[in-house]
């Protein structure tokens, strides 16, 4: 399908992170090809204040109360200009190096009919946990994860992508700062069971489309990521999150197996206990007791 591939609209989803915002902000008012548009989902009406630091950039603002990140990114879909054909998502925590967007648009320009989705180069990532354990072939084998980056297992675990040296196709990709066509979000929207900041929201909403078209990462669009704590739950509640969500998106794909993604989510329980252990910080117990109560919540219910 033909499509302008020279104008982009960026959308941010925020929540109450003024000073995480304006940094994003200064870092796409600093590009050396900046965007068409910058769309702010937004709370509480932060974003209208913020627009005006930033003369430079074509800004617009639509407040959402108490919207999840998945609902902020579908309804910032909605105010993106009638003339723009690619559509970005960032988060209000990201820095993007000054020539992302140019590279971005540069590999648009040729990209094949076949490309779906082009994520950016994520250059601060922190260190893999228990790398050589995730590394064996027999983890491998039994679908709980891969030493190779951008995979989605047979358990519904994604395996990450590593900072790229050249163009990568891969199975998923992050939300934290990625493009797709218009086209391909025509009728495809992020799924809004996720709630909260959406944990696993940018992993199925991703690899359900790359069924259809091929996702990449492009090596030369740079950015790094800063999370900020504020809009976060806590450990426990995070723990009993990732089991729920985790399955919930497993059970969406009939290829993947419910059982594995069990036998991954008690494996990374164990993990937590370990880590806890070994760095004697009590956020890795409470994550580990989070995900009991959750899997004992699935195994209560069954699994299907």
């Amino acid at each position: 399908m033909n499509f302008a591939k020279d104008k982009i609209s960026i959308v941010i989803p925020t929540v109450g992170r003024c000073d995480e915002l304006r940094r994003t902000l200064q870092s796409l008012a600093r590009q050396t090809r900046r965007p068409d548009q910058v769309v702010i989902v937004d709370e509480k009406g932060e974003g209208k204040v913020l627009a005006q630091e930033f003369p430079d950039l074509s800004i617009v603002v639509t407040t959402f109360p108490r919207g999840s990140a998945s609902a902020k990114r579908n309804r910032g879909i909605q105010c993106v200009a009638p003339n723009i054909d690619l559509i970005g998502f960032m988060d209000d925590d990201i820095v993007a190096e000054p020539e992302a967007i140019q590279e971005v648009l540069a590999f648009w320009k040729t990209a094949p009919e076949e490309i779906g989705g082009v994520g950016c180069n994520w250059i601060n990532q922190p260190p893999l946990y228990a790398p050589r354990l995730k590394s064996l072939p027999i983890v491998s084998r039994l679908g709980l994860y891969d030493s190779r980056g951008g995979l989605v297992m047979r358990s519904g675990f994604q395996t990450v992508l590593g900072i790229v040296t050249e163009n990568r196709y891969v199975q998923w990709l992050p939300s934290g700062a990625v493009v797709y066509p218009r086209h391909v979000l025509n009728g495809h929207f992020m799924d809004e069971w996720f709630g909260g900041y959406s944990y696993l929201e940018d992993l199925d909403f991703s690899y359900d489309l790359g069924k259809k078209y091929k996702l990449v990462v492009a090596a030369n669009a740079r950015f790094s990521h800063y999370p900020s704590p504020i809009g976060r739950v806590d450990s426990y509640a995070f723990g009993k999150m990732e089991v729920a969500n985790r399955l919930h998106f497993v059970k969406k794909h009939p290829e993947l197996s419910p059982a594995c993604c069990v036998l991954a989510l008690a494996i990374r329980t164990l993990m937590s206990i370990f880590l806890g252990l070994r760095h004697r910080d009590g956020s890795y117990f409470k994550r580990a007791w989070g995900n009991v109560v959750g899997l004992a919540f699935v195994a209560a219910r069954g699994i299907k």
